[in-house]
């Protein structure tokens, strides 16, 4: 997977790219990621991108010619057949919120152009040129796109196959194992060394060896913690309210949940609990 990085502060992303999971996809091969300065490509003596705003107001508005130069120079680059035509996406507070379905389908993506506004905005005449896909982090604003970039980043990054440390472990995430309805469930609590801990025990289900019973335990959390802290994944689910799991839901092998995770269907032709399917609205 390729992705290019449009941004007027190239070195925010030199330490971030080098560091944990973004790193490790990068040396593996999994990924590759390049930083374009939108500054290189302004068509003034001062390497300006940004005017004060028609129509008066506060701020610095970024302008057209910059922005659009560079996006058509970094498309130029790498024009392999698979990775000819990236999707654009641009990081503002007004876009569609950032969920991990949709970070599932930008993960199956061969090539994303990610495209950081600062100040005020971007003019609105270059993002109808561009017509990117809008994505926001959620009902807030921050300074410019690149934070909004490498959450992003690192997001596909972890679901590219071999990056993390176990293939399993995207796919048992929160937000990934899904009910039989389709329903995004929260994780569940972990644990680790020591047993004991300032007078707090691991359950003792965990310690059982019984690793049919530790997966029923560890679905009866996923849905309880659901419930409590996030009731609005379940509104309209079944599993809304307290009940029996379901035989439905029984656990699938961790092995078969992440080859379901990259396939899209599950082997045994049940609905997937993952999946790279494309939500309502994507390009």
């Amino acid at each position: 997977m390729r992705i290019d990085v449009l941004t007027i502060f190239p070195d925010l992303f030199t330490g971030f790219l080098a560091t944990s999971i973004p790193a490790n996809a990068i040396e593996s091969g999994a990924l590759s990621c390049h930083v374009h300065d939108i500054r290189a490509y302004a068509a003034n003596r001062h390497r300006k991108t940004d005017d004060r705003p028609f129509g008066g107001g506060p701020g610095m508005v970024m302008m057209c010619q910059p922005i659009f130069d560079a996006v058509k120079a970094a498309e130029s680059q790498d024009t392999a057949a698979e990775t000819a035509a990236p999707l654009r996406v641009l990081l503002t507070p007004q876009g569609e919120r950032l969920t991990q379905s949709r970070v599932e389908w930008l993960a199956a993506q061969p090539r994303l152009l990610l495209l950081c506004g600062h100040y005020e905005g971007i003019d609105e005449r270059v993002v109808e040129e561009l017509n990117p896909l809008e994505l926001s982090l959620g009902d807030y604003v921050l300074s410019g796109g690149e934070l909004g970039a490498m959450v992003l980043i690192d997001a596909v990054a972890r679901l590219q196959s071999g990056v993390l440390g176990h293939e399993d472990s995207a796919a048992e995430d929160s937000f990934s194992v899904r009910t039989p309805d389709g329903a995004h469930l929260l994780d569940c609590p972990h644990y680790t060394r020591p047993r004991e801990w300032n007078g707090r025990e691991v359950p003792d289900i965990l310690l059982s060896g019984d690793h049919e019973a530790v997966d029923r335990w560890r679905d009866a959390q996923r849905l309880e913690r659901t419930r409590t802290r996030r009731p609005d994944l379940l509104q309209n689910s079944p599993l809304a309210h307290p009940q029996p799991l379901p035989s439905a839901n029984t656990h699938k092998s961790a092995r078969q949940v992440a080859r379901t995770t990259r396939s899209g269907a599950s082997s045994n032709g049940d609905a997937p609990l993952h999946g790279h399917t494309a939500p309502e609205g994507a390009k």
